[in-house]
């Protein structure tokens, strides 16, 4: 009995001993099997660093004005007897806008030229009286001191014609600016006055409208000193761009328009710089034949800022911060990103201008680089061109 229960105590110890030796032969035969793969490298978009030439815009608010403002005033007083435009609309340059009462003007018209013939008349008689004693004082047969008289007197009469004569045009010109005409083409705006209204031609006459040409427009803007101080030094280094017969060119677009699709010269800069606000007055001019462009609009301008040059180019997503520095990740002939930090400038075309820490024919990555953690990590590089952001999403 008791050889039975040693027996029946040995057999868990055993049983123990059998379960180590399967787990050590497993072990073993784990170590002999081959590592597990290594992770593959992340799949990336490389572009190749574009070398483009590029302009350099810079961008303004402006407001739009007329070329030409009229403020329509009458040139004699009286009664308006007509309106003869429609508010609002199309005048071109001679067109009858106001008509004025004319009767009282066409009276002293007649009264003018009334005393005009009689002095006409009477320079002939006094003419024929100073001829007659011219030869008679030849015979002796008037004095002379009478000669001199009809001579003075021929001489007044014939002033008294031109007199009257002077007269006749100012009468005549009163009747002509009874009827008020546009002196230029343009827009229209409201009648100031009605039919029936007495207007006064005095200094501070009455208003009757107002006109706006039309055809081209103005765009006022302000350049800050600092703007102002660079377009001067590019300028006397010869670096400043110009289109246009050596004319500055600029870009407008409206508020809900996209882009600058208005096209413009530069044709004035103010002489000196405002010290209150530390700018200078610009003003470009801009064909508006369309009429798109009505004065007192708000405009977005873009100046030329440069002349073409050549520049490196990457898209702003390829670039990455660390503090106060950009860097981006550039794969090497290896297929391992390396990084490089940059200097970045401004946008051209749609891309960020590189200034410094990229050399032509590197290749960066545009795509995938929040999977490239550190320098000299192998990557799976697909080719892929350098766009724009905006082309990008356009493609997408």
């Amino acid at each position: 009995m008791y050889s039975s229960i040693m027996s029946y105590r040995k057999r868990p110890i055993l049983a123990a001993w059998v379960v180590i030796a399967i787990t050590v032969m497993m072990l073993t035969g784990c170590s002999d099997q081959p590592q597990t793969a290594s992770m593959p490298p992340p799949s990336v978009s490389v572009a190749q660093v574009a070398l483009q030439d590029v302009r350099l815009w810079d961008d303004y608010n402006g407001r739009i004005n007329a070329v030409e403002t009229v403020k329509l005033r009458p040139r004699v007083s009286g009664y308006i007897e007509r309106v003869a435009f429609t508010e609002g609309s199309q005048v071109y340059k001679g067109d009858v806008l106001f008509v004025i009462d004319a009767r009282s003007y066409r009276t002293v018209l007649a009264q003018a030229k009334a005393q005009l013939a009689r002095a006409r008349a009477h320079a002939s008689q006094s003419a024929s009286e100073a001829k007659r004693a011219q030869v008679l004082v030849a015979q002796r047969a008037v004095s002379t001191e009478m000669y001199e008289q009809r001579r003075t007197a021929a001489a007044v009469a014939q002033t008294d014609a031109q007199a009257a004569e002077a007269a006749v045009s100012a009468a005549l010109l009163n009747v002509e600016w009874t009827q008020v005409r546009a002196p230029i083409s343009g827009l229209a705006g409201r009648a100031e006055v009605t039919a029936g209204n007495l207007v006064s031609a005095d200094d501070a006459g009455s208003v009757l409208t107002t006109l706006v040409s039309q055809d081209k427009v103005y765009v006022y803007f302000n350049a800050d000193e600092s703007a102002f101080l660079h377009y001067a030094q590019m300028a006397r280094n010869g670096r400043r761009g110009s289109d246009l017969d050596g004319k500055l060119p600029v870009q407008v677009g409206l508020s809900d328009e996209d882009g600058f699709p208005h096209r413009g010269t530069v044709d004035f800069l103010d002489n000196q710089i405002d010290s209150n606000t530390g700018t200078i007055r610009m003003r470009a001019v801009l064909d508006n034949k369309d009429g798109a462009l009505t004065p007192g609009l708000f405009a977005r301008v873009r100046l030329l800022g440069s002349g073409q040059f050549d520049a490196l180019l990457i898209n702003d997503k390829a670039v990455l911060t660390d503090q106060d520095r950009k860097y981006v990740w550039v794969v090497d002939e290896k297929g391992k990103a390396q990084r490089h930090d940059v200097k970045l400038g401004r946008k051209a075309n749609g891309l960020r201008i590189v200034e410094s820490g990229l050399a032509p024919g590197d290749k960066v990555i545009v795509d995938g680089v929040d999977k490239v953690y550190m320098p000299g990590l192998p990557v799976d590089a697909k080719a892929v061109p350098m766009q724009p952001i905006a082309a990008n999403v356009a493609n997408n």
